[in-house]
């Protein structure tokens, strides 16, 4: 079912800019996409390949060859899995989505494994004891990180195409708004970084209107392929004009835009809410209808 969105635009708003009820702080991401990747657990994934390689360097040159060689599979085994969680929490966050193409955790620990053998080989403990202590690390990244999602996750009593087509537009949208939120963090414009957060929140509410019903697509694909593609690129266009150096005109021309976009998305998310509303009142007329005949 969908979920009424609000914001600057949406009923219950004044023209002026007050609103009749308190409006909630901008935010660039919603609660569904929580960066899980930054979070203690992954960041400690971080430290032993650091540890390994300042160790390794008063080894001798074969142990510091091996060290640092486990080092670098461990970095990288954090870096995925890291990925690997940010990619789950964006699953889980989807009524629709597809797994990831790449199963990152699963690589993670399987490197995890391998780092942690070569780790245990540079203090002797032989082939033997290397594996074991290498097979024990891969199992434990295993339960303390699980698996990746291996399986498409679809919207019940709609087919797979319908919800492939919803999942490829909805990817893309993502994207858009992911390199858009990247971009305008580098500049040190912390205002336009809330009023960039305002227009990812009006087009996150276009995006779960069209998870909830994937019937709203079509009216909805051009605001989250053509629409977000051009905030993008003007997103990238203005950023580096910025950095190079400041200009209010091209700033307040940037806002302007953002502005028109957001009341776009707004407007056109509230109308097929309202489709959505007038669809389930028709279909509960005609099942009235039925069986005030049938005398129920």
């Amino acid at each position: 079912m969908s979920q009424r969105f609000g914001g600057k635009y949406s009923p219950g708003t004044t023209s002026g800019g007050g609103t009749n009820t308190p409006r909630p702080a901008p935010a660039p991401l919603n609660e569904a996409r929580l960066d899980a990747g930054a979070g203690a657990k992954a960041g400690l994934m971080f430290v032993p390949p650091v540890v390994l390689a300042v160790t390794s360097l008063f080894a001798p040159p074969a142990a510091l060859l091996a060290g640092l060689v486990g080092a670098g599979i461990l970095m990288l085994a954090a870096w995925l899995t890291r990925e690997g969680m940010r990619a789950e929490a964006a699953y889980d966050a989807r009524p629709v989505a597809r797994r990831p193409a790449i199963p990152r955790k699963i690589f993670g620990s399987a490197l995890t494994g391998t780092g942690i053998a070569i780790a245990a080989w540079t203090g002797e403990t032989g082939l033997a004891g290397s594996g074991l202590y290498g097979i024990a690390a891969g199992v434990l990244h295993l339960a303390a990180f699980g698996i990746d999602p291996l399986k498409d996750k679809r919207l019940e009593g709609v087919d797979q195409f319908q919800s492939d087509r919803v999942a490829r537009v909805v990817d893309e949208a993502e994207a858009y708004l992911d390199t858009i939120w990247a971009q305008i963090r580098t500049t040190d414009a912390r205002a336009l970084h809330d009023r960039v957060a305002e227009f990812i929140s009006a087009a996150r509410g276009m995006i779960r209107t069209v998870e909830s019903d994937p019937r709203d697509l079509t009216g909805a694909r051009k605001y989250l392929g053509v629409y977000l593609m051009g905030a993008r690129d003007a997103t990238v266009k203005f950023v580096e004009l910025w950095n190079r150096k400041p200009d209010p005109e091209a700033r307040a021309s940037y806002e302007a835009l953002l502005e028109d976009l957001q009341e776009n998305f707004a407007k056109r998310t509230e109308k097929m809410m309202l489709d959505d509303r007038s669809d389930m009142d028709i279909e509960i007329k005609v099942l009235r209808d039925r069986l005030h005949r049938e005398g129920l």
